[in-house]
């Protein structure tokens, strides 16, 4: 009975031993490979990014009000464009502050008329958005950075519903004030402090692009 014991509790010493120097040497390995992969990147330092942009379409359209007895017609917008600065305090990640401008408009007809006829008012809508800007990159090499864009903040509206003749056609809430923008990204790196970056996403615009500057 002793001699079984004995040799169970060698059997479990001897189980504990060798699953302990596999996940070292598991864990050595990922090291190894994790050190590997960045050592192809170029030494980080950290920096200032401004990056300059433009959307379309100006998600903003949605914020135009509708009315009962009346139909909107084609809106017309003027694209966001879009300036922002952030720390890129890590390889991975950056924080910062995202700034944004649009403008749309759009005719409101009578039910009862045609879009012929002139329309009874004309909606618009002209919008800031301060944003703070939460940005991960995930580094395949030097040249492509794919990353993650969040931002939120807040919207200022300027908002006119007017008729022919300038007079306030309608009284209106105010839209959301809750600005934001979550986006999918490519950043392509063309010098040491130039690079253009293209982007998919949601929120203020659903495809971008523009010029991002390094310092």
């Amino acid at each position: 009975m002793k001699k079984s014991v004995v040799l169970l509790l060698g059997c479990l010493l001897l189980y504990a031993s060798s699953e302990a120097q596999y996940r070292v040497r598991r864990n050595v390995r990922h090291r190894s490979s994790s050190s590997r992969r960045f050592e192809r990147l170029p030494e980080f330092k950290p920096s200032l990014n401004l990056n300059f942009g433009y959307g379309f379409p100006n998600l903003d359209k949605n914020e135009l009000l509708g009315f009962y007895d009346f139909y909107r017609g084609s809106v017309n917008q003027t694209d966001p464009v879009f300036g922002s600065v952030d720390y890129q305090f890590r390889r991975t990640s950056s924080i910062g502050l995202m700034i944004s401008y649009g403008k749309v408009s759009a005719p409101y007809y009578d039910v009862f008329s045609s879009s012929s006829e002139p329309p009874a008012f004309t909606g618009q809508l002209k919008n800031w958005a301060i944003m703070l800007n939460f940005v991960k990159y995930a580094p395949l090499n030097g040249k492509i950075n794919p990353y993650i864009r969040t931002a939120i903040g807040v919207n200022m509206w300027d908002q006119a519903y007017l008729d022919d003749e300038g007079n306030k056609a309608v009284v209106a809430d105010d839209p959301t004030a809750l600005a934001y923008q979550a986006s999918l990204g490519v950043k392509f790196k063309l010098s040491k402090q130039s690079g253009l970056f293209l982007e998919a996403g949601y929120g203020k615009y659903i495809l971008s692009g523009g010029l991002s500057l390094k310092f």
